[in-house]
């Protein structure tokens, strides 16, 4: 197969057009590595770490090496992991078709898709925190500038959500994505589309994570949906065009919601919500994780109640706890000039709940206590601080 891909004019042409000659061997191994190997395929992912993608393709197609490169690695390697590349070679081996991976890339030049791969100006550096875990590509539909931005908020939730459930997410993702946040989801019916409507909305920023090829739209329902997405943010997917979305990989898809987001929130959940699934891997990467409560009696919250009680969730109930949660100040007034680096230390050291005296907004911003009292001064007159008790408070959003 490495002579079918690498040798053939037709499928280097279509490597060139998407990737306009940069990195042509390099994109075509990974574009062949996302025919082969399903999504967070760990085995692959080491591989290419440790020999390229070019060299771990070679090998795993053909079992051919250059230079020694696969024998000097699994020669020092513990006997688990020489298991776990033979029984990977074994699961690669029936996708090993040079048509596949032509037909991948003809598919995404026809919906207007590119590949974006690890290196790139515009690769989602968060994503390297799954380690060999990581996606080995991406293929998007729309602008991946639009996660160069922070913070980035994951929402996510239940596909039959409550009308409570769609009220919450979109009062929640409007009012961030007003506010300059980045709102990462999942394209699906429910919680991710109300927060998903509600970004575009107020003509913010979307990200959609698709367990599919992106070239198909999942749920049909959401057609117009993920177009809309895909015209003003961005749909992405580890998977090729053609690929068709599995129970599995929508859960190999959750790892790159949790994984991209600075924070992650689950609105409203079942007791064995795939939302928690999302919840537990924003956990393991060490992602601030929010949950919002609803009523005691209702199944449709029992999931968020758990991840309060057994995850070390936070409870959120407004946009402003959120960004609190993120830790990221948001300034509304000073748009796109930037922000003043002393006011944010400043609202930085404040909170939105308790008041702290002047002496400790000091101590925490790091200014002196004639600059602290000049910036809340003017911060006061804008509506963004107000005094309380002898103290200060950010002002709710």
């Amino acid at each position: 197969m490495i002579d079918d891909l690498f040798g053939s004019a037709e499928i280097m042409d279509e490597v060139r057009l998407l990737r306009e000659n940069e990195g042509v061997p390099d994109a075509l191994a990974r574009a062949a590595w996302s025919v082969l190997a399903e999504p967070g395929d760990g085995t692959a992912g080491a591989l290419i770490n440790a020999l390229g993608a070019e060299e771990a393709l070679r090998y795993a197609v053909d079992g051919t090496q250059r230079d020694g490169a696969v024998d000097a690695l699994l020669d020092t390697a513990d006997p688990r992991v020489r298991r776990a590349v033979t029984e990977g070679r074994r699961r690669w081996t029936p996708r090993v078709e040079a048509r596949a991976v032509r037909d991948a890339l003809r598919g995404a030049r026809e919906v207007g898709a590119m590949l974006l791969l690890p290196g790139d100006d515009l690769w989602p550096v968060a994503l390297d925190d799954l380690g060999d875990n990581a996606p080995i590509a991406l293929w998007v539909r729309g602008d991946p500038r639009r996660w160069v931005v922070t913070p980035r908020v994951s929402m996510v939730g239940a596909r039959a959500s409550s009308g409570y459930g769609d009220h919450v997410a979109s009062e929640l993702a409007g009012d961030l994505a007003a506010s300059g946040a980045l709102i990462v989801s999942g394209g699906a019916y429910g919680i991710d589309g109300a927060a998903h409507r509600a970004a575009l909305g107020v003509g913010g920023g979307t990200v959609a994570f698709l367990a599919g090829g992106v070239d198909r739209a999942y749920p049909a329902g959401h057609h117009g949906l993920l177009k809309q997405i895909a015209e003003e943010g961005a749909v992405v997917s580890e998977l090729p065009c053609g690929a068709a979305p599995t129970k599995w990989r929508f859960l190999a898809r959750n790892r790159l919601i949790a994984a991209l987001g600075d924070v992650t929130v689950v609105v409203e959940a079942g007791w064995r919500s795939g939302s928690l699934n999302t919840a537990g891997h924003a956990a393991a990467l060490g992602r601030p994780l929010g949950a919002v409560p609803g009523a005691v009696t209702s199944a449709s919250s029992a999931g968020c109640h758990r991840l309060l009680r057994e995850y070390d969730a936070v409870c959120v109930t407004s946009a402003a706890e959120i960004r609190e949660l993120c830790g990221v100040v948001f300034d509304r007034v000073e748009g796109a000039g930037g922000a003043d680096p002393e006011r944010v230390r400043l609202l930085d050291s404040l909170s939105g709940r308790a008041a702290l005296p002047t002496i400790e907004i000091a101590r925490r911003s790091g200014l002196s206590i004639e600059r602290v009292l000049t910036h809340l001064g003017l911060l006061e007159l804008e509506g963004l601080v107000h005094p309380v008790d002898g103290g200060w408070r950010r002002s709710p959003s």
